[in-house]
């Protein structure tokens, strides 16, 4: 797997860290704030930005934030304090049902027209759930001029899986070029607790919900597709041939990664000069 993804891991896991973490430093010098702020889920990804946000600045420059909603885990919410405690770093739990609720009256339009299908309504109020996250962090990063330190990795960004100016809202993102399954060697390497490191991925967004469950298709397989999809420029027949998956799942994968390309882009204006 590794030699097909980021090899760069496999060969030196702490030449990683400290490069990661000097980026982390070099940021932070540009902006002249006073330190990050970063949002803790008690998740993989969450947790391994905090333990190189550890690395690379002082322990009372660091502000951790754990938003919990009534589909959030308790296990989670547990990870976030201990990750918290063991980096020794501050933190507040603030939680966002409060702020959504206002949302149900607000929206008059959408109820009446209930033109929705279940589905949109429950992708709206999941990304309604990222982006007042969003809100907090920045709310937090503006009031003592701090970063906002996002948690997404490459695989999720390749994808979309994540919410446009919800989690995607950041200022810098440590493991933005790290595929999750490599992320998951780094946070062995660094010695993020191992429970967190063997916890099903999951947003949290409702109820049982999961990752993978959710992209159809596990990490590992999907790092490996899209590596050769997008790092090595392969053709799509020879992706399924290489990976004995079908042609139809590889497709499938593509047009994710096609539709998506607009997540990680400003908006889009008119030349008129």
């Amino acid at each position: 797997m590794q030699e097909e993804t980021n090899n760069i891991l496999q060969r030196d896991q702490e030449k990683i860290a400290k490069k990661i973490s000097k980026f982390i430093a070099d940021k932070w010098k540009e902006s002249q704030t006073s330190g990050v702020v970063i949002g803790l889920s008690g998740g993989l990804d969450s947790s391994t930005t905090a333990y190189l946000c550890a690395r690379s600045l002082k322990n009372d420059q660091i502000l951790g934030i754990i938003m919990p909603t009534v589909t959030t885990p308790d296990e989670d919410i547990e990870d976030a304090i201990t990750v918290a405690e063991a980096l020794g770093i501050e933190y507040e739990i603030i939680h966002v049902d409060d702020l959504i609720a206002p949302f149900k009256d607000l929206c008059i339009h959408a109820a009446q027209k209930k033109q929705g299908t279940s589905h949109n309504r429950e992708l709206a109020n999941a990304n309604l759930k990222a982006r007042i996250r969003m809100m907090i962090l920045y709310y937090h990063a503006n009031d003592l001029n701090r970063l906002v330190v996002g948690t997404g990795n490459r695989t999720e960004l390749l994808v979309g899986y994540f919410t446009k100016y919800g989690d995607g809202g950041v200022d810098i993102l440590p493991i933005g070029d790290l595929y999750k399954t490599d992320v998951r060697l780094l946070a062995s390497h660094i010695e993020v607790p191992e429970g967190i490191i063997k916890k099903p991925p999951t947003a949290g967004l409702w109820a049982g919900q999961t990752d993978e469950e959710e992209l159809g298709i596990k990490y590992g397989l999907l790092d490996k597709m899209l590596c050769l999809m997008v790092d090595k420029k392969m053709e799509d027949m020879d992706i399924a041939q290489k990976l004995g998956i079908s042609i139809e799942e590889v497709l499938r994968i593509r047009a994710k990664v096609n539709s998506s390309t607009h997540k990680l882009k400003p908006a889009p204006s008119p030349e008129t000069i």
